[in-house]
């Protein structure tokens, strides 16, 4: 399927993103092990990588091989992207800073002691994504995911406009005209 853009992970090395460029056939790789808000990976296994370091050598060797990355996971502010995209990441995963408005899935859950609003939210790790995506959680395997309540933000848009101007205002400070010359 040659007009199929393929994107797989997770990885945090170098090798590990070749591999899936040059013998899986991945177009995007999915870059990071153990950041994001609703991931327990590091708990559970004792294994992870800092992001930033994972996005800045594993794109390396994405543009080496003529792959992308994706940053996925601890992204909380829009420096945050700004970091990954300096970092030369080409997307990044925006789960928890998504999730908790009008427009993020889930159902709408109250407090009934305190009236406050939440949406849940939950890693695609967690026994209810598993349950909901894939059959239920195999057992050979531990849940690395973990279900939250996130209180509820108002429409989406402002949160996207904050990341807009976090962007604009990284590349005006660093003279960039674009993401790519925020690197």
């Amino acid at each position: 399927m040659p007009d199929v853009i393929l994107m797989a992970g997770n990885v945090v090395t170098p090798e590990g993103l070749i591999d899936l460029v040059e013998n899986g056939g991945v177009d995007i790789v999915k870059t990071g092990i153990g950041s994001g808000a609703a991931c327990t990976t590091r708990l559970k296994t004792g294994v992870g990588y800092p992001q930033l370091s994972a996005v800045i050598e594993c794109a390396q060797a994405a543009q080496e091989c003529g792959g992308h990355v994706m940053s996925d996971g601890g992204a909380i502010y829009a420096g945050d992207l700004c970091k990954a995209f300096a970092a030369r990441s080409s997307f990044v995963m925006l789960g928890s800073m998504l999730s908790g408005h009008s427009e993020s899935p889930g159902d709408l859950i109250i407090d009934p002691h305190t009236g406050a609003h939440f949406k849940e939210y939950y890693g695609m790790s967690s026994r209810k994504a598993q349950d909901l995506f894939s059959g239920g959680l195999k057992t050979y395997r531990a849940q690395e995911g973990k279900v939250t309540q996130v209180p509820l933000k108002g429409d989406m848009i402002e949160t996207i406009q904050d990341i807009e101007g976090g962007i604009r205002s990284a590349c005006t400070y660093t003279n960039a005209s674009n993401l790519k010359e925020l690197a």
